[in-house]
């Protein structure tokens, strides 16, 4: 899954900060366009000549988050007079489809499946990236990334928003209390489930019921499994059926997560027994730390916009904070999953080559940085414009050149199976059918 809500607590702030930015845009707006050659316009000079033409872009982003991403393309519009007409829907993957197919797409859409860009490219409703696209994705994005958006040899486009979801969340507090020290291996997080669980408290907290896509967190369980007990290149076959679901290597990963997940030693802490992660809100499965009644919750880093209000998001002292879920075996590299948005054109006059390439610039990922709550892969952002500690330790994440980067791999799935059979089989699973039945139950539903 790529996007979720915010708490309200969050979209008011979030609003009461892009008012604010509004108020401050608008008074400088007089100058628009017509200082194009201003030095506060230089860095959009690459993009003159488009003056008056209007953009349209649709994505799921919506509410704050939307508020917040027009601001971000403010200046740009300013400077070079394109006119961006954004567009959020909690319906985008299902009527960005009817769009398309009745002629109506729009001119860019921010996609967060690379298995639905693909298939729009497929069927040639896709515009390949300019040159001028691809080159500015090239220097700012690393190629584990690229290869999303590529199909059969075509760049389609740049990535715009990220998400980490290789983190554990736990509270900084009630380590220093305890003694506990965050863990940097595998072997050293097993230790400390142990530590924790022989206290009477259980150390983990989960829940993976979310309405209609519930089974989805546990499918994230996997897939990080997977990418650290396998290579990243049996990941892909993984994920592109070029292995079977069921493989013992598949079959090892599952298991590793069960050794947390199906022990009732180490879960469900404040929710009940192995069964109640099935039942329990992905929104709601972390609480249970600042209750003090779990210590460790694997979620990604967009969670931060979860906790109760009040909750202080902090590495020193905070009530919560999260660190990176630790490697099994060093050798294998650092491997991070995640998710994010690709920006794709279904038409390509210049003025949307412009708008395409700009969203791949530093320049777009430091304006929208500095606004908050945003994190990004583009190696041009400048992390001292990322303020919330998450999103920064995020950032830091991705720009780790030892870091192997892995898209959510029920995002690449066919529909059927990735937002389908797989969330089921997860949910069975902790409701306690077996691995190898499960996985086959996954297997026998891959597309033919």
């Amino acid at each position: 899954m790529a996007v979720f809500p915010r708490p309200r607590q969050a979209l008011v702030l979030a609003s009461v900060v892009g008012l604010a930015l509004s108020a401050t845009a608008c008074a400088g707006s007089d100058s628009s366009s017509k200082n194009s050659d201003s030095a506060e316009c230089a860095a959009y000079e690459k993009y003159q000549g488009n003056d008056g033409k209007t953009v349209s872009i649709y994505a799921s982003i919506r509410d704050a988050e939307a508020d917040l991403l027009q601001q971000s393309w403010e200046q740009f519009s300013n400077c070079t007079g394109i006119k961006v007409d954004y567009e959020g829907s909690g319906e985008f993957e299902a009527q960005l489809q009817v769009r398309v197919d009745g002629g109506n797409a729009p001119d860019i859409a921010f996609v967060p499946q690379p298995g639905l860009l693909a298939r729009f490219a497929e069927s040639g409703k896709l515009k390949a990236a300019s040159a001028d696209t691809k080159a500015m994705a090239e220097k700012n994005y690393p190629g584990d990334w690229l290869k999303y958006s590529t199909v059969n040899g075509k760049f389609y486009g740049a990535p715009l928003g990220s998400n980490v979801k290789s983190f554990v969340w736990y509270s900084p507090k009630m380590f220093k209390d305890k003694g506990w020290k965050v863990p940097t291996t595998w072997a050293e997080l097993m230790t400390l489930s142990d530590q924790i669980a022989a206290t009477g408290t259980k150390p983990w907290c989960a829940g993976i019921e979310s309405g209609d896509a519930t089974g989805w967190p546990a499918t994230d369980w996997i897939e990080d499994l997977m990418l650290r007990t396998q290579t990243p290149e049996v990941y892909d076959q993984w994920t592109t059926h070029a292995i079977p679901f069921n493989d013992p290597r598949v079959v090892a990963a599952v298991d590793q997560a069960g050794k947390i997940l199906k022990d009732p030693k180490y879960v469900n802490g404040g929710f009940g027994d192995v069964k109640t992660i099935a039942s329990t809100s992905f929104q709601e499965a972390g609480t249970p730390i600042v209750q003090g009644k779990c210590a460790l919750h694997r979620q990604a880093s967009f969670y931060a916009n979860q906790w109760p209000q009040g909750t202080k998001v902090a590495e020193e002292d905070g009530d919560v904070f999260a660190f990176y879920l630790p490697t099994i075996d060093p050798a294998k590299g650092r491997p991070v999953l995640g998710g994010g948005e690709f920006t794709v054109a279904f038409a390509d006059r210049p003025e949307v080559q412009a708008v395409q390439t700009y969203l791949a610039s530093p320049e777009h990922a430091n304006s929208r940085a500095k606004l908050g709550n945003w994190v990004s892969a583009n190696k041009g952002l400048d992390i001292t414009n990322v303020q919330n500690p998450i999103d920064k330790l995020s950032v830091e994440i991705l720009q780790d050149q030892k870091a192997t980067f892995r898209f959510d791999g029920s995002d690449l799935m066919p529909a059927a199976v990735g937002a389908g059979t797989f969330w089921k089989g997860m949910v069975d699973w902790l409701n306690g059918k077996d691995t190898a039945g499960t996985l086959t139950f996954i297997e026998n539903s891959w597309p033919k």
